[in-house]
């Protein structure tokens, strides 16, 4: 599983191949800190829009620059996922550098992010590409599974 997880170097290079053999190359990225069904339900929409799925996951860095608390990830879990082909971490707090270096072929993004605000979009189109915002499982997001942990389990009840 490990070997799905890259450097940026390594990854254009595989991407450069993939793409040169006919592969349409997908990105999207973001935190996946606590794992849930909203996450797996958009990553494999994410996967039917092409070949390859590539992620770009931020680093725990990162994650501390643009979270308030300090959740924790694995980059791990992420890659036992059948319809995760490559993942790369980054540190900067969005992925336009991993962007523009991959030039993926669609950039996939929750419903919840209007166009316009979409990091990388620009780019993505004008190299031919194509955005697609994915519906989000609405019921189910990290803040309220850590929500719903803190509540259950306050200091002092024995759980």
């Amino acid at each position: 599983m490990t070997d799905k997880i890259l450097e940026i170097r390594d990854l254009i290079k595989i991407v450069h191949d993939l793409r040169k053999s006919g592969k349409k190359i997908v990105f999207t990225n973001g935190c996946f800190d606590i794992l849930h069904v909203g996450h797996v339900r958009y990553l494999a929409a994410a996967r039917s829009q092409g070949h390859v799925l590539v992620v770009g996951l931020n680093s725990d860095e990162s994650v501390r620059s643009i979270k308030p608390e300090n959740r924790p990830k694995r980059a791990e879990v992420l890659a036992g996922l059948e319809c995760v082909d490559y993942i790369t971490v980054f540190n900067e707090p969005d992925p336009l550098k991993i962007i523009k270096e991959l030039k993926p072929d669609v950039l996939v993004k929750g419903a919840d992010w209007i166009e316009e605000e979409i990091i990388g979009a620009d780019i993505v189109k004008a190299n031919g590409g194509k955005v697609v915002r994915v519906p989000v499982v609405t019921e189910i997001s990290t803040s309220r599974i850590i929500q719903r942990i803190v509540n259950r389990y306050q200091p002092g009840d024995g759980g």
